[in-house]
């Protein structure tokens, strides 16, 4: 058996197409996990605070519990029937391509966000291997991705970036950078800092010249922790490019779509976008601007 992984290895290193092939299975089936952590951690939040309320307010008024749920439990199941989803119906895309995107039993359409979710899971955790190739590097990029998929379909759906995952990418972002990563660990120090507060400043002159709160406390969060990923020279890139996306599709919403003003839009993944093309065009990025 250690032979055996021993030579799976050294394909892994000296084989790159075998590698990247790896890395878009991986990414497939880590997107059909946060298919489950983009439905079910949200619901854990609101489960969560409504006991913290109760016990807040009435302690002693007995509330029915609801049946208990993690990521792990309950198995998925139909919505509409509750049929439970077998090992089999679950394979990432192929699933859906054999059940023409319909639930076994009841027939009902399966939302295709779900294999998109897969198939972008897999494509950047490909690009990821071609980028950065069989290291510790590519490994450390793979978990940056992963949590900013969440993130991202979190925010479109609740408007909420959870800490949960927001503040352990900020300190997993410090460690991988305590020995040279991809910045040194005083640029991601500095960088950790200011993305929180270069959001934060910004929400409360917003709040103070209009009176409205015009972003969360998540965004800041999550701004901190890609600058504790990338450092501070980065920031200013990944925020101009994510203002700009931001301004541009919420444009094109009011336009076309007739989206009213009043209706807020998610910054998370307008962030979350800048800090994808912060891993992969850094170094562009920071000479583009720096120039």
């Amino acid at each position: 058996m250690p032979g055996f992984l021993a030579e799976d290895l050294l394909l892994l290193q000296t084989q790159p197409a075998f590698f990247i092939t790896v890395c878009v299975i991986l990414g497939l089936m880590v997107g059909s996990f946060l298919n489950v952590v983009i439905y079910r951690l949200p619901k854990m939040m609101e489960r969560e605070w409504r006991c913290q309320c109760q016990e807040l307010l009435n302690p002693e008024q007995h509330v029915e519990e609801d049946p208990p749920m993690t990521l792990a439990k309950p198995r998925s199941a139909c919505p509409v029937c509750g049929h439970k989803i077998s090992a089999l119906e679950n394979i990432p895309i192929l699933s859906y391509l054999f059940l023409a995107g319909k639930c076994s039993a009841c027939k009902t359409p399966i939302s295709l966000r779900y294999p998109l979710i897969e198939a972008l899971t897999g494509a950047l955790a490909g690009l990821i291997a071609c980028q950065f190739g069989y290291s510790a590097m590519a490994l450390a990029a793979l978990v940056f991705t992963f949590a900013l998929i969440a993130l991202t379909f979190i925010d479109f759906d609740t408007q909420l970036l959870p800490d949960d995952i927001t503040l352990p990418l900020l300190w997993l972002g410090l460690l991988y950078n305590m020995n040279i990563g991809f910045t040194d660990l005083h640029s991601a120090v500095i960088g950790a800092m200011a993305g929180y507060l270069i959001l934060w400043s910004i929400y409360w002159l917003f709040k103070l010249v209009t009176g409205k709160e015009g972003m969360g406390y998540g965004d800041f969060k999550l701004l901190a922790a890609i600058g504790a990923w990338f450092g501070w020279q980065l920031l200013p890139a990944v925020i101009l490019l994510s203002s700009v996306l931001g301004s541009v599709i919420g444009i094109a919403l009011i336009i076309v779509a007739k989206r009213g003003r009043q209706v807020p839009m998610p910054f998370g993944p307008f962030l979350a976008i800048g800090g994808v093309a912060a891993l992969f065009w850094g170094t562009e990025l920071s000479r583009f601007y720096l120039a």
